[in-house]
């Protein structure tokens, strides 16, 4: 859609980039449909581009490391320094000022705190034929985390993520993270990864890393399950390398949808809209559904006022031109209904009675209630991990949980007793199965009239 120009209550014209469609548009159907269609995180041409990067990876270890990190981030390195050495770790810490050790503190014991509540524990019981019968569950022994860097590095991220492994047990995380052409990481992510409990940490960016992780090279070592967002081509790497290592879930470029009627405030569903956009992929979606026409007004003024105080205006209009929506629809039961299809990383509520409306939304990675929850909270300090899945994988996968760092096996212990009273069933399940050796293998312990060792 071509830009618009608007006229503020001043006199002054502004520049609006916004897409707008209404309930009342002769098209309006289509255009949904079309905003419900594939995101641009399955692109078949970043999927080819990102094969080539896992096979060169796969093929030449480090070597194709270090000229796939001179090609995208401009850093010409060798072998030795994709990893980040415990005495850089140590002057970042040094250098580290109070305001920052206060922030990763408080935000730190928010996620733990939250994280220790969601763990998973072991358990046992007594089935129907009198066996025991549980599970365990064992922290993943070494896990790969990425942390997206470029023009934005979240050094929230790190803790987001890093904090939920080490909740977990897990003994070995390694965290991977872009670096810029000098060959540095950002002082606050490193000091924020080293705080909150990484054991590892390399200079090494985008969907190669998730190879480097996912396969190994000469310096790094593979691991169990990778985890972390990224832009598309991290996405796709994860898509791509699935079964080869396990995945946390999808979480690509930023998402929010403020679903609002005309008790909403619209400075704040502007703000935050604005927030969402401002990452710099280009590839962010942010919408605004609402029942109120003069919402949507209120909202796209908002956002042509507050936009040009803001450093990053240029990221934020190009995300917005391509998926910045503002949506009125008929109904509030019909805002619902989109926001499920849209399955959207973050809800924001700005309803009456919010948590009542929020029981329907069935999809949306996390859900922020009432005027006075915006997303930024959940991006930084509420306690929940922010790394959640976009693009609408909402419908199938939920946000990042501790017990994702936890391996789930089930445990069975029988007795005599116990096998007896199961024995009828699985000899009728054997018989009708056709695998009599699977019967076999329960008959021959009732038996034998020995020990448990005839």
């Amino acid at each position: 859609m071509s830009a618009r120009v608007l006229t503020l209550r001043d006199g002054s014209p502004s520049l609006s980039a916004m897409n707008v469609i209404r309930h009342t548009d002769a098209d309006f159907a289509a255009r949904l449909q079309g905003l419900t269609a594939a995101s641009p995180l399955f692109d078949p041409v970043i999927e080819e581009r990102t094969r080539a990067i896992v096979n060169e990876v796969k093929a030449r270890g480090d070597a194709a490391l270090l000229e796939l990190t001179a090609r995208f981030d401009g850093a010409r390195l060798e072998a030795e320094k994709l990893a980040v050495s415990q005495a850089e770790l140590m002057a970042v810490s040094l250098k580290a000022d109070e305001a920052l050790r206060s922030a990763v503190a408080s935000a730190a014991k928010n996620i733990e705190v939250f994280s220790r509540k969601s763990k998973r524990r072991n358990w046992s019981g007594r089935n129907a034929h009198g066996a025991k019968v549980g599970e365990k569950f064992d922290p993943f022994q070494r896990v790969g985390i990425y942390i997206p860097g470029g023009t934005a590095p979240l050094v929230s991220t790190a803790l987001m993520t890093i904090v939920l492994a080490r909740v977990a047990g897990c003994p070995e995380i390694v965290v991977c993270t872009p670096c810029g052409k000098d060959g540095a990481i950002n002082p606050a992510l490193l000091f924020a990864a080293r705080t909150a409990g990484a054991t590892e940490i390399y200079r090494v960016g985008g969907a190669q890393a998730i190879a480097a992780m996912a396969l190994g090279t000469e310096t790094i070592r593979r691991v169990q399950k990778v985890f972390g967002p990224g832009n598309a081509y991290v996405v796709a790497a994860k898509r791509l390398l699935f079964g080869q290592v396990s995945v946390d879930l999808l979480p690509g470029p930023s998402e929010v949808l403020v679903l609002a009627d005309e008790t909403a405030n619209p400075k704040f569903a502007a703000a935050d809209l604005l927030a969402q956009a401002e990452h710099g992929s280009g590839h962010e979606r942010v919408w605004l559904v609402t029942t109120s026409r003069r919402l949507l007004k209120d909202v796209e003024h908002e956002i042509s006022r507050q936009l040009p105080e803001l450093a990053r205006r240029e990221f934020i209009e190009r995300a917005l031109a391509h998926n910045g929506w503002l949506i009125q629809v008929e109904s509030l039961e019909d805002a619902v209904r989109l926001a499920n299809q849209l399955a959207p990383e973050h809800c924001e509520v700005m309803t009456r009675k919010p948590a009542v409306v929020a029981e329907k939304i069935l999809t949306a990675g996390a859900i922020f209630l009432g005027p006075f929850s915006p997303t930024v909270l959940g991006d930084y300090v509420a306690g929940p991990s922010h790394t959640l899945p976009t693009g609408g994988a909402g419908a199938s996968f939920a946000g990042l949980t501790v017990d994702q760092f936890q391996r789930r096996t089930s445990v069975v212990e029988y007795d005599r007793g116990s096998l007896k009273k199961a024995l009828p069933a699985v000899q009728k399940f054997a018989e009708v199965e056709g695998l009599g050796a699977h019967g076999k293998s329960a008959e021959i312990r009732i038996q034998s009239r020995g020990s448990t060792k005839d």
